[in-house]
């Protein structure tokens, strides 16, 4: 009993997630408009982890992992956190961010195929209800891009990014790290800073950005504080206490709320299909959200 009631709070955490990282959408784009992509994510993510060794040093939690937990530590950080974000910035490059996002969310649908097939997790009807909402709200709001033929290497990145998600996800609920969330969080993140200091080495200018704009240090600021350090305590919490499945069609909401944050803070303009789509969307998302009631 006592462990179904402290599940309850990382359910409420899912539509939280969807919140934060739907309005990091918008916000990296702003950022992308004078900060170069490689330079973007080794700062934010190098600096969301240090936010989060701050908080374990004052929260008097160790930040040691085991010797043979590292590997699964690495592996799963380098897909779910460093491959998702250095290709994300790439994909908002060359791509409308509302739809970036939009293609980008098919990672819950492959996560509950993976899910499925790697670790044997059922398919219960709430979760195929789920499911089917989802797969339809993503095609209804993909529907545009099949009819013009918008296919764009940015769309590819988006795809290839959910995909690494998805295989992430199943990394860290196969091979869990004994370790607690806000470690994980910070040396995964890390590593994420660590394979895009690579990148920015290999194929930037290193030169810090000059006079930047307060709209972009304000972009900058929301996604190291709170669309890397604080949502991915959340979610490394989450993906321990709720099935992968469940967990990631949750954050189907994620590209409703970045849509809507493209939309006020982009001025990108949603058409019908666009929130048909978004509808179905949220509709995914509250159906797994929502525990089954055992008699």
């Amino acid at each position: 009993m006592g462990r179904a009631k402290d599940d309850r709070y990382y359910y409420a955490a899912v539509p939280l997630l969807a919140l934060l990282w739907g309005f990091n959408w918008p916000a990296v784009r702003i950022a992308l408009g004078e900060i170069k992509p490689w330079m973007l994510r080794a700062s934010g993510m190098a600096l969301g982890s240090a936010c989060l060794v701050v908080i374990a040093a004052l929260c008097g939690q160790s930040l040691a992992v085991k010797k043979s937990q590292w590997v699964r530590l690495v592996a799963a950080g380098f897909l779910s956190i460093a491959a998702f974000n250095i290709l994300l910035a790439f994909a908002q490059l060359s791509a409308p961010t509302s739809r970036a996002a939009i293609i980008t969310f098919t990672m819950p649908i492959w996560t509950v195929l993976f899910a499925r097939i790697l670790l044997n997790e059922p398919l219960d009807d709430q979760r195929r209800f789920g499911l089917a909402l989802g797969v339809a709200g993503l095609c209804t709001l993909g529907w545009p891009l099949i009819r013009t033929s918008e296919v764009s290497i940015g769309l590819f990145y988006a795809l290839m990014a959910g995909i690494c998600w998805a295989l992430g996800t199943i990394v860290s609920k196969r091979f869990p790290v004994e370790a607690p969330s806000l470690a994980v969080a910070a040396w995964q993140l890390l590593i994420g800073a660590a394979c895009a200091a690579v990148g920015m080495v290999a194929f930037e200018t290193v030169a810090l950005p000059q006079a930047l704009q307060p709209a972009t240090i304000a972009a900058f600021l929301y996604h190291v504080l709170f669309a890397q350090a604080l949502a991915y305590v959340l979610w490394f919490a989450a993906l321990l206490h709720l099935p992968a499945g469940t967990a990631s069609l949750g954050t189907l909401m994620v590209p409703a709320v970045g849509v809507a944050g493209a939309m006020l803070l982009l001025g990108e303009t949603p058409t019908l299909t666009d929130l048909a789509g978004l509808m179905l969307v949220i509709g995914a998302a509250s159906a797994v959200l929502v525990p089954l009631r055992r008699i």
